[in-house]
């Protein structure tokens, strides 16, 4: 009998993500759509003057939403899902930063959005701002990589590191499932997410909805199994992004992988906070003209955690693009 019932509610969740996917897909988009090459994007824009501040998200990320006002205050930000995640559709192409950013470019040249850019990249966002300056270095005027990647610390990652990865690749492929079956979307109808990261309680419900939505997605989980399982490639591709002379970048360095707490117990956080520790080192070797943050407050999610850095990094960016504007 336990077991019909189980298999009873299994059936009522999925066909309940099904249905709730379904009339979520009846809505528009909060942006808009743009084909680059047999399958569509989603670019969101916010305010307006020049240069463009465009986000490129972390792994499975799509947290750029959370802060989009804010940043609309300081210039035009452009928001982009990439595929797999949001309202974008999945890619037939390899997850890997060189496909990502040109895909990245299709798509700004598409929606008409002109250069000059200011990139911000989130943790593996970085690898993909980077790798866009190097190859299109008359488009963009500044960086901001918040908690960044750098290659050269990633690729000699020790086995304990190692095995840290697979775990959270077994996690995204069991969370595959669980949004099929419905489970994720019932977490968030429990409200889950601010449990487990109450700091998301201080953002918005529209902000908070367009990435939960994502999160619910199947599709969501099977990109960020993707993005996991090339990010070695990725950071092969990058290699090449190491000189950018004096271009205004700011890094944003956070005080702790994750904050300290019960279940980090049970996982390498020393060994991550040190590999994070050297890969600040390079990365500041970027640009003579690097300027560091301290998050002093935050984890690896300074956009949830402590998002008026952002705010800072950017405008110390604009302040030295418009110094060095002629006249």
């Amino acid at each position: 009998m336990l077991i019909i019932i189980k298999v009873f509610l299994l059936v009522a969740t999925t066909l309940y993500q099904a249905i709730a996917c379904w009339l979520e897909d009846q809505k528009l988009p909060p942006g808009q759509m743009f084909d680059v090459g047999g399958y569509r994007l989603h670019l969101y824009i916010a305010g307006e003057a020049s240069p463009t501040i465009v986000l490129d998200h972390s792994l499975g990320g799509i947290e750029g939403y959370l802060l989009v006002e804010e940043l609309a205050k300081l210039g035009r930000v452009c928001i982009y899902d990439r595929a797999g995640y949001g309202w974008s559709d999945r890619s037939p192409h390899p997850r890997t930063s060189n496909q990502i950013v040109t895909e990245l470019d299709t798509l700004l040249t598409k929606a008409g959005i002109k250069p000059p850019y200011i990139l911000i990249g989130d943790s593996f966002g970085s690898y993909n701002v980077r790798l866009y300056a190097h190859r299109f270095p008359h488009k963009v005027v500044g960086m901001i990589l918040t908690d960044g990647l750098h290659e050269t610390e990633m690729l000699k990652m020790s086995v304990q590191l190692q095995a840290l990865k697979l775990f959270f690749i077994s996690g995204f492929v069991m969370s595959i499932l669980g949004s099929i079956l419905g489970i994720i979307r019932l977490m968030r109808i429990c409200k889950v997410f601010e449990l487990l990261k109450p700091e998301l309680r201080k953002f918005p419900n529209h902000s908070l909805n367009s990435i939960k939505r994502s999160f619910c997605r199947p599709k969501h989980w099977v990109t960020m199994s993707r993005e996991m399982l090339n990010l070695s490639a990725s950071g092969r591709e990058v290699r090449i992004a190491n000189q950018f002379g004096n271009l205004p970048i700011v890094n944003i360095k956070a005080n702790s992988f994750f904050k300290p707490s019960f279940w980090t117990l049970f996982i390498p956080l020393q060994g991550a906070n040190q590999l994070r520790k050297q890969m600040h080192v390079e990365l500041l070797k970027l640009s003579t003209n690097s300027t560091q943050l301290q998050a002093s407050n935050s984890g690896h999610f300074i956009w949830v955690d402590q998002p008026n850095v952002i705010i800072d990094a950017v405008k110390i960016v604009l302040n030295k693009v418009d110094a060095s504007r002629p006249g």
